[in-house]
């Protein structure tokens, strides 16, 4: 069975400002439900700062989540997948980039969701039985 990036995205996108404090950030995260946020310059997206962005590059280096921002520490480099493609066509680009999520975009490149291994390892599994 065929299973689409559209049907496994998690379509709640929060967009911060890149001088969001970390602190702020991981309570949007928590009241969200999302492990995950993208990171804005003025109307522009600059990045993505995930929850364990926050614990490895931030807390585990003892910054201040009070007064470090999430454009000191996002990953500025966005990777996006349209929302047409494979789940299969998904993780191997996943694989090769060694990333653990993609931005997801329409045939138009607007962002509408965002495809983490988790949300494909919660996909249900197909019967064999025929």
């Amino acid at each position: 069975m065929v299973r689409l990036v559209a049907d496994a995205m998690t379509r709640r996108v929060v967009y911060l400002p890149e001088d969001t404090p970390l602190d702020e950030a991981a309570q949007v995260m928590s009241d969200q439900g999302i492990g995950d946020v993208i990171v804005t310059q003025g109307p522009t997206m600059a990045g993505i700062v995930t929850d364990r962005d926050i614990v490895v590059r931030a807390i585990a280096e003892k910054l201040s989540p009070a007064t470090t921002t999430l454009g000191s520490i996002a990953t500025r480099e966005l990777l996006m997948i349209e929302q047409s493609a494979t789940v299969e066509e998904a993780v191997q680009a996943m694989r090769e980039r060694g990333v653990r999520r993609l931005l997801v975009c329409d045939a138009d490149r607007k962002l509408v969701g965002i495809l983490s291994l988790s949300d494909i390892a919660l996909l249900p599994t197909s019967s064999a039985a025929a």
